[in-house]
């Protein structure tokens, strides 16, 4: 029951989600890594600052940054995360991190214009005091056959 209303909540939040089997670490990143791209869609830029590390980077297509900057964008409306298609998800670990790799279509508008881009997403969390602290964000450009 609890995966179907975290499901529905992601599908409300304008992030579609996609059916598959994890373990219950693995779906405890997951759900983590989801709830991040909701809050990216609400700009809720307070929740998005207590989860990222303060030395977290992003990179994106058009360059990287640190955390002031990428909450500062988010808050400004210089880029708004609308909407997440994740068409598949894995969860990597190495000792105390954890590495959530998300294939996706991310519709967003970046200085007025909305674009969509599929990526492969690759999200360093990092396990500080018990909680997970997003370290790195990276988006890398996927070629889509046809349309390049």
């Amino acid at each position: 029951m609890k995966k179907v209303l975290v499901l529905a909540m992601l599908i409300v939040a304008n992030v579609t989600a996609f059916a598959q089997s994890f373990s219950k670490e693995e779906q405890e990143l997951i759900d983590l890594s989801n709830q991040k791209w909701a809050w990216m869609s609400e700009k809720n830029a307070d929740r998005l600052a207590e989860l990222f590390h303060d030395n977290a980077m992003f990179v994106h297509m058009g360059g990287s940054w640190g955390k002031e900057q990428e909450v500062g964008i988010i808050r400004g409306g210089m880029i708004w995360y609308k909407k997440a298609d994740i068409h598949s998800q894995q969860v990597k670990f190495i000792e105390d991190n954890a590495i959530v790799y998300s294939n996706i279509h991310l519709t967003s508008e970046v200085g007025g214009n909305e674009v969509c881009f599929p990526f492969m997403v690759s999200e360093v969390f990092i396990k500080k005091e018990g909680l997970w602290k997003l370290g790195a964000l990276i988006f890398t450009r996927l070629m889509e056959p046809g349309k390049e």
